[in-house]
């Protein structure tokens, strides 16, 4: 089991960051919140403290390249239009040997598109683009994209969902590893080397789509028929 740490959670003021931040707060691992705004960080924040129970681990708001700067374990959940943008701020905040979680997703309401459509990226994927953008020895891993936030808030129930986790590096993912497992009712998947991140996040438009047509609310993934015996 990889260590508790301190998370920084970029974007932590939007429904999806702020969803895991409450969540990871409550398994015990300390959060900090990361924005542009180092307002809206602590207004986030505090907003957490209040629905946390007494135990949970502490959550402060800092910007973006502090909140960076004080962990090694950094999960960016803004939208894609503001991926890289993000990163070049904090890129001289991450150290060496540091792990990015990656949740950007490409859809192509970036651009004024439908959610149902990804965009094509030169890298191959958001999580690509985002290991081009990190300094040598950054760990870039892609996962969290197909949680709902609407599941995340609602702390008293578990989130059922498998979370599909791609990386080059195993004692990266690893760590990520623990993270999903810290949410009640999340189910660690390992999809393969960071390449099939492509594929990961496109299935988030897959999914927006099935919900649009059946006007439901899907708050997960879940694979039928796999298999979950150690390894």
């Amino acid at each position: 089991m990889a260590m508790i740490q301190p998370v920084a959670v970029l974007g932590g003021t939007g429904a999806e960051g702020s969803g895991l931040a409450l969540r990871w707060a409550a398994a015990g691992w300390p959060i900090l919140i990361g924005s542009r705004s180092v307002e809206r960080a602590e207004q986030a924040a505090a907003a957490l403290r209040t629905r946390l129970p007494p135990n949970a681990a502490p959550v402060a708001g800092l910007p973006n390249p502090e909140a960076a700067r004080q962990a090694r374990l950094v999960v960016l959940t803004v939208p894609f239009i503001a991926q890289a943008e993000t990163l070049k701020s904090v890129r001289e905040s991450l150290q060496p040997g540091s792990i990015l979680v990656d949740c950007t997703v490409p859809l192509a309401v970036a651009v004024g598109g439908r959610p149902t459509r990804v965009l094509g990226v030169p890298q191959g994927s958001a999580a690509q683009q985002a290991a081009e953008l990190v300094p040598p020895g950054v760990h870039v891993v892609s996962g969290f994209h197909h949680v709902g936030a609407a599941a995340l808030a609602a702390l008293e129930q578990p989130v059922d969902t498998d979370v599909l986790v791609a990386g080059d590096d195993r004692a990266a993912k690893e760590v990520v590893r623990a993270l999903v497992e810290a949410i009640p009712g999340a189910r660690y998947v390992d999809a393969g080397p960071l390449e099939n991140a492509r594929i990961v996040e496109s299935i988030t438009a897959l999914l927006v789509g099935i919900n649009l047509r059946y006007r439901v609310h899907a708050s997960g993934l879940r694979i039928a028929g796999l298999e979950r015996g150690g390894d």
